[in-house]
């Protein structure tokens, strides 16, 4: 299998995500999945933000771009490949204020490519990323289960089925480790469990397919 993790954490070695990513992987080779990964950490090698240019170049005709937008979109058509070429993703981040990292928001902009992994059809748009199995792994402050007074305040979790559906993703899994900074100690240890033992369940289900 060959797996395309992504971190999106800004806090290193201190990364509660990064960490249960981390424990994902060795659980998936326990289960004797041969993994091959591609690595990318966003916080060291960020996608740049969207510009005029990179507007521009995306909406011409690739047969109409000048070497100038080629080059414009030379990392971005690198880091789509890197999506179709996986058989599975692992996207781990926090929730800064309530949605992704914008180290998060920009690789979304980066792969959100007309014609390459999205097509317009007559019938409308056909993503691209039908075969891939993904997971989004996330660690929260607040605890935003349904039910929580604070549910309301995930604006994460749509954000992330809305984008990857757009590119094809019907089925992601989201496993989320909450709640973390705001929490005590012991609901702290109890939310971290909780995503370990789902990560064990996605494991099983990864090796099994």
């Amino acid at each position: 299998m060959k797996l395309l993790h992504v971190d999106a954490s800004s806090k290193g070695e201190r990364s509660n995500s990064r960490a249960l990513g981390r424990y994902f992987i060795e659980r998936l080779q326990g289960q004797g999945v041969d993994l091959e990964i591609d690595y990318l950490d966003l916080a060291v090698d960020t996608p740049p933000h969207v510009s005029e240019a990179f507007a521009i170049a995306t909406y011409t005709a690739p047969d109409a771009r000048t070497p100038q937008m080629r080059q414009t979109l030379a990392a971005s058509d690198a880091l789509c490949q890197r999506v179709m070429d996986a058989d599975a993703c692992l996207f781990a981040m926090p929730m800064y204020n309530w949605s992704m990292p914008s180290t998060f928001k920009a690789f979304i902009d980066s792969i959100t490519r007309t014609e390459l992994t999205y097509l317009n059809t007559p019938d409308g748009i056909v993503g691209q990323l039908t075969r891939q199995k993904v997971l989004f792994l996330t660690s929260r402050g607040a605890d935003l289960r349904p039910g929580n007074p604070m549910a309301w305040m995930d604006a994460l979790t749509p954000a992330l089925k809305a984008a990857f559906a757009f590119i094809g993703v019907q089925n992601p899994l989201f496993v989320d480790a909450q709640p973390l900074q705001f929490a005590n100690p012991e609901a702290r240890e109890e939310a971290l469990e909780r995503a370990r033992t789902e990560l064990q369940v996605v494991a099983r289900q990864w090796a099994g397919a």
